[in-house]
């Protein structure tokens, strides 16, 4: 047994770790967080100074168990969590669980897996920092009363379940998303002219060389018309010419969001994934600390970049560089993400290269010397109407940082003019030039761009709102959620208009141009929107930028010591829970309405609104004596942009598009997307395909797919399984219960010994899902995740504490009655078992059937039968 114990977060840095420490060190792994708050009301003492509950989960007891014999045999326990806030608080719950003192068990960081950052680590050890630790409680603190608070006024006032959840960064993060569509949505696209000509100069080898020049813009095209108009018979002259030395300078190297951002860029990786690869090569031992604020670089980094810059391209490429951080609350003595080894060019894992080699070239060109220009800028005049052309063109004389690594940009930082340039001929004063052609096109303004996951975080870090371990599970709880949709945009086509001078005349052209092509941004969906909407109405601190921004600066001021987590808590607390109070006695419920129009066939009003499940569009109203029509939302379609003739199209499903088999064929729109329905059997029509335009062959070619993928592939006890794909991945169906298959089981190629394993693993579990059932009355309690719960037809609700204040054990629970389990039940949600009396139903006026597309000839469809 070795005599010291280090505990570290995950199990492959363990592996590293132990390599370097050697046989004094025994190495385990906590996996992550070992406690967290509870779930039973907010986890949280309220009165007694925001003090937490906290719990170790059942997935985390035999980790807690392991680690707790280790200690005991160990002569030292030694904790190196993460140096970040969320390690230095693990450690601090290993203490509280292991029986640890705080304020003596040795706590080591390093910013990097390396022999001699470890080593130095376990030279200089230190004690648990209890202002990091207060920091990261306070922001579990708030933002789980944020939580806990804020998503039930949700529940309440929005007929779409427990669905719903707010938070303080999430929202803020949607919030941003929202008010860029309708900024788009807003915007006025306006055109201009913009002018251009093409000539031609000798380069330095004779050879005839093309050059564009550049005239003023028009707002409209009698300007454009009456210069191109003016310069009919003229000259052109080189009447100025200026050459101006410039330079470019490199990025700093990388910090978390910078990281996530340029990989995003020119990777194409969405944030999580960045953050995912990044971790596995910090614990590999390839970077250093992946979630850091600071641009600085220590010394041996330094050293190292030095060496490789003069090996590898000379010492003229190498500039020393210190680099600032914008944020001032940025921890200086971290360092910025870098190679571990700067002579490690590249990685094996081919994972990880791609970020890897990123990583590498960022630091390098860091330290790198700028790249060197020449700017020429040439005037042209024009000799009818005495007005200039200007040509500008860039020559890079001394490459510098460039050879290595060019920043990208985001769109909405990208002007018109930029990436015009190009190299001009030599050019001398008074020079005549010949004119190729000169043109005036119509070109418009664009609206900002939507958000990609990269200007999300760039717009987050600059209003101050998260720090670095924040941004990646913001994006994935707002998608997670539905209120953000990341997705493609088919492009528009859109004429323009183009004036072209000829020898006499200015001719009038047309052309066209696909516009407002988007790939992987985020859009708010509609309940994005009604639920921004709400929380902006009645929480408006919690919504405001500045307000979010003003909270993380006083979590710094905890982590370092200048301010009392639990009063900054309550300052926060007191007036918020005043606003939730308020809201829920007197908001209105969110309706998330817009009026379209009437239906000329039925004069009833037709709005676009938000229902249970979903967006959709209702004819009529539930107070009117013949029920309302309702259609769900396309893909890609709003209730703020659906138009009146949109919506309407909408109705025209369900439609009858025939007979297959001496059933009916129907086409409509569900819940899940649209589908085919075929006598009681539903197929779905696959994404992209418009249920409206869909025919008869098509929905037999379907149909028949179903029925090849519904064949059984296995029997178990007798009973055929089936296979299929759903909504929440690959499954396959015995006997009415639905298994979903593992990674580890190849779909495709399931055999009966596959099949055998996954029904019986599957029976085995639901038998201990169950502790009491009562399914006439659609009643069970049943074993979760956080402990047993009740469920209640398709409801979770929690289980009550006994007359004493504590809790039921699972044994207590099986022998419970009935009575006493709807008691429960009442006590969350009053009424759930009166009896409900319906109206009559009032007498229907005849109505329309939707128009069908008449089946074709009988003798058409024999073939497929």
């Amino acid at each position: 047994m070795a005599k010291n114990l280090l505990i570290v977060e995950s199990p492959a840095k363990a592996k590293t770790i132990e390599k370097i420490l050697g046989k004094d060190f025994e190495v385990k792994s906590c996996y992550g967080h070992i406690r967290d708050l509870e779930k039973d009301e907010m986890g949280i003492d309220i009165k007694d100074d925001y003090k937490p509950r906290y719990i170790v989960p059942d997935d985390k007891e035999k980790v807690v168990r392991e680690l707790k014999q280790l200690a005991k045999k160990s002569e030292e326990v030694w904790l190196a969590t993460d140096e970040d806030r969320e390690g230095e608080a693990i450690s601090w719950h290993l203490c509280e669980v292991l029986g640890l003192d705080p304020k003596t068990t040795k706590r080591i960081v390093f910013h990097e897996i390396t022999k001699p950052a470890i080593q130095k680590a376990v030279q200089n050890p230190r004690t648990v920092n209890m202002d990091l630790v207060n920091a990261q409680q306070a922001r579990r603190v708030l933002d789980r009363i944020v939580g806990f608070e804020l998503s039930p006024v949700l529940w309440r006032k929005m007929s779409m379940g427990s669905s719903l959840s707010a938070g303080r960064v999430q929202s803020v993060a949607v919030r941003l998303i929202a008010e860029r569509e309708r900024e788009i949505n807003a915007f006025n696209t306006v055109s201009h002219f913009k002018v251009e000509a093409w000539f031609t100069a000798q380069d330095s080898g004779n050879r005839p060389v093309g050059f564009k020049a550049e005239g003023q813009r028009y707002s409209n095209e009698e300007g454009a018309e009456k210069f191109l108009q003016s310069c009919i018979g003229a000259s052109y002259s080189v009447s100025d010419i200026q050459v101006r030395p410039g330079k470019k300078s490199p990025a700093a190297p990388f910090t978390t969001s910078t990281l996530q951002q340029e990989a995003s860029r020119k990777l194409g990786y969405s944030v999580s994934k960045t953050m995912l690869l990044a971790q596995k090569l910090y614990e590999s031992g390839r970077i250093t600390y992946m979630r850091t604020d600071s641009v600085n670089l220590g010394e041996t980094a330094m050293e190292g970049i030095s060496q490789q810059i003069n090996a590898q391209y000379g010492k003229r490429y190498f500039q020393a560089r210190k680099y600032k951080n914008k944020n001032e609350s940025a921890q200086e003595a971290h360092e910025a993400i870098r190679p571990t080894y700067m002579d490690t060019i590249s990685v094996d894992d081919p994972d990880t290269r791609r970020l890897y080699e990123l990583i590498w070239k960022r630091t390098m060109a860091s330290q790198m010397a700028d790249a060197e220009l020449e700017k020429t800028t040439a005037k042209i005049l024009i000799s009818t109407n005495k007005e200039e052309l200007t040509a500008s063109g860039e020559v890079l004389k001394f490459d510098g940082f460039l050879k290595v690594y060019r920043e990208d940009r985001d769109e909405e930082d990208m002007t018109e003019e930029e990436g015009s340039e190009s190299m001009l001929p030599p050019l001398s004063l008074k020079q005549i030039l010949p004119l190729r052609e000169m043109r005036a096109t119509e070109r418009f303004n664009r609206p900002a761009p939507r958000y990609t996951e990269a200007s999300l975080v760039k717009k987050l870090e600059e209003l101050g709102i998260g720090r670095p371990s924040t941004y990646a599970p913001t994006i994935t709880t707002i998608l997670k959620r539905g209120y953000v949709e990341k997705r493609d945009k088919d492009g528009t086509r859109r004429d323009f208009r183009i004036l072209k001078l000829d020898d006499r005349n200015v001719i009038k052209q047309m052309d066209h141009e696909t516009t407002g092509a988007e790939k992987s941004k985020l859009f708010p969906t509609d309940l994005g929107l009604v639920v921004t909407d709400f929380l902006n109405q009645n929480f408006n601190d919690v919504m405001d930028y500045g307000f979010t921004a003003k909270i993380e600066n006083e979590f710094d001021e905890v982590a370092n010591g200048k301010r009392v987590w639990h009063k900054m808590i309550d300052e926060f607390y007191n007036p918020f829970k005043k606003d939730v109070d308020n809201t829920i006695e007197h908001a209105e419920r969110i309706r998330g309405e817009r009026d379209l129009g009437v239906d000329k066939e039925s004069g009833k009003k037709v709005v676009a609104r938000m229902g249970r499940y979903g967006p959709m569009v209702q004819i009529g109203d539930v107070n009117d004596e013949e029920k309302p029509r309702f259609a769900k939302l396309k893909s890609g379609q709003s209730i703020e942009t659906i138009s009146y003739d949109e919506a309407m199209e909408l109705f025209k499903l369900p439609m009858t598009i025939g007979e297959y088999e001496g059933q009916e064929v129907s086409v409509n729109i569900g819940r899940f997307g649209p589908y085919v329905k075929w006598g009681e059997e539903f197929v779905s029509i696959p994404k992209g395909e418009d249920p409206v335009t869909l025919d008869i062959d098509r929905a037999v070619a379907l149909i028949n797919e179903k029925k090849h993928a519904d064949a059984p592939i296995a029997t178990y006890e007798g009973i055929p399984v089936t296979k299929g794909k759903g909504r929440f991945g690959p499954f396959i169906k015995w006997n009415d219960l639905y298994i979903n298959i593992p990674k580890a089981y190849d779909f495709d190629r399931l055999g009966q010994k596959e099949v055998d394993e996954l029904v019986s693993k599957k029976i085995e579990k639901e038998a201990n899902r169950y502790i009491h059932q009562w399914p006439a009355e659609k009643i069970s309690i049943e074993n979760g995740r956080w402990g047993p719960f009740i469920r209640f037809g398709k409801k979770m609700l929690k289980l009550s504490r006994k007359g004493d204040g504590g809790k039921y054990t699972e044994e207590e629970l099986a022998g419970i009655t009935l009575e006493e389990v709807k008691k429960m039940i009442e006590a969350e949600l009053p009424g759930a078992f009166d009896k409900k009396t319906k109206p009559a139903p009032a007498k229907k006026a005849a109505t329309k059937k939707a128009a069908t597309k008449k089946a074709p000839a009988k003798k058409a469809l024999k073939g497929k039968k």
